[in-house]
């Protein structure tokens, strides 16, 4: 769901080292081996354009897929279940809907000698592994105060 960026993520190779099967093979494949594995998983090219970082992450799942069989029922409709969570607090007029900064941006504030890092999300604002409705719920929570958040993180005089 967090494919920003500039979100904290963890590295692909480490996350999958234990493995050491052929996440890791696929990880160091050429990008024209990685287009051929994606046709044959997939049936089709990939879309014109699509990363490198893409095409290994996703012909890394299908080799999965293949291997230790697709998602469970369950496990599908807690990800459906997400989903629409997400896009309810989307309908419901959070401030990133309403924000005039793009998905994407990051905000960055010292407070009290410490950096504090906002990345602004088509749902929310995520600050330390949370998403948060408002910018102002973040200024919070690291002020321990009410402060108006565009004005704390300085995107309104």
């Amino acid at each position: 769901m967090l494919n920003n960026k500039n979100v904290r993520e963890l590295n692909w190779k480490e996350a999958h080292a234990a493995d050491n099967g052929p996440c890791q093979e696929i990880a160091s494949m050429s990008r024209k081996d990685l287009v051929e594995s994606w046709t044959e998983y997939y049936g089709r090219s990939p879309p014109a354009g699509t990363s490198r970082r893409l095409l290994v992450h996703a012909t890394a799942y299908a080799a999965q897929a293949a291997t230790h069989g697709e998602l469970g029922h369950d496990t599908r409709r807690k990800i459906r279940l997400i989903a629409k969570r997400s896009a309810n607090i989307r309908s419901a007029g959070s401030s990133a809907k309403k924000s005039r900064l793009p998905a994407g941006t990051r905000l960055v504030r010292e407070w009290q000698g410490i950096v504090h890092a906002v990345d602004v999300l088509d749902t929310g604002f995520l600050y330390k592994d949370t998403i948060y409705g408002s910018l102002s719920e973040v200024a919070r929570v690291i002020t321990g105060a009410r402060w108006s958040g565009p004005r704390f993180f300085g995107t309104r005089q």
